[in-house]
């Protein structure tokens, strides 16, 4: 296999906004955790100058810990399409969420500043659920980013697509070893509540809170969005009241830090 063989980006690609990120740890969950539980509004520069200098990560070089910060953390949590996400999941640790909230979290703060991602979730498995419960390969994640037009050598496009599966499986979307499926536990309703309040606070109000795209990021259909929201309503998570075109959404607090307490005693 030589560098050239790889297909070349189409003129308006998707593929140009897509990185090679994922070959390098996928998901990095407990990272994420951990990195997330230690920052701060302190100067970005100094906190990442003290990660690096105390090894929280416990990385066998300072190289990789530094390889983790600049790769996962950086465009994910700080600098990604929700500047300082990290103020979304930190209110969950800190109220002691189970793993079940946390994670489906994790994954939608990854998804939106990882494009492929967020991408291959929209483009490839929510219109193939019934396909991808009998199990996917990573032949056929190369392919599809072959159908991309990215940019990357066949041994590059063979590590992402590893790594995209490997970060699925660690997101709780698909289960599985050498054959990756959809998984079987359904998004638990206090994480969809959560999730409906962080999208709520990035702009989306009622009848766009409900219709917004990024629920296809966790798999979910306009009806099983609806069915999500009612459910929610009937655990006492917020208020959802339809009549016609007519929606109205509200939370019981307007503050993240109670909202987290909220959800993270509830059952699942």
């Amino acid at each position: 296999m030589t560098r050239h063989s790889a297909p070349k980006p189409k003129v308006g690609s998707t593929a140009w906004v897509y990185t090679t990120r994922l070959q390098k740890g996928g998901a990095l969950l407990e990272d994420m955790r951990q990195l997330v539980r230690l920052w701060s509004d302190a100067p970005a520069r100094a906190l990442r100058d003290d990660v690096l200098r105390s090894n929280v990560l416990n990385k066998k070089t300072r190289a990789r810990l530094a390889d983790v910060y600049r790769r996962a953390f950086l465009p994910r949590f700080l600098e990604g399409p929700i500047p300082n996400a990290w103020k979304l999941a930190r209110p969950l640790e800190e109220a002691d969420a189970p793993i079940q909230v946390l994670r489906p979290v994790y994954y939608w703060i990854s998804a939106k500043a990882e494009s492929l991602l967020g991408d291959f979730c929209r483009d490839f498995i929510l219109p193939r659920q019934a396909i991808v419960r009998a199990g996917i390969e990573t032949r056929e994640v190369v392919h599809w980013l072959a159908q991309k037009g990215c940019p990357w050598s066949e041994a590059v496009v063979v590590r992402v697509a590893r790594g995209l599966l490997a970060a699925l499986r660690d997101f709780g979307i698909l289960e599985g070893r050498a054959r990756k499926r959809l998984a079987s536990v359904l998004l638990p309703i206090p994480a969809f509540a959560y999730l409906a309040f962080c999208v709520r606070r990035q702009g989306a109000v009622s009848r766009s809170l409900l219709a917004h795209k990024d629920w296809e990021l966790l798999l979910l259909r306009p009806s099983e969005v609806e069915h999500c929201f009612l459910l929610a309503h009937q655990e006492r998570l917020l208020e959802y009241h339809a009549a016609g075109s007519t929606v109205s959404i509200s939370f019981p607090t307007e503050s993240i830090e109670e909202y987290a307490h909220v959800v993270a005693q509830r059952p699942f």
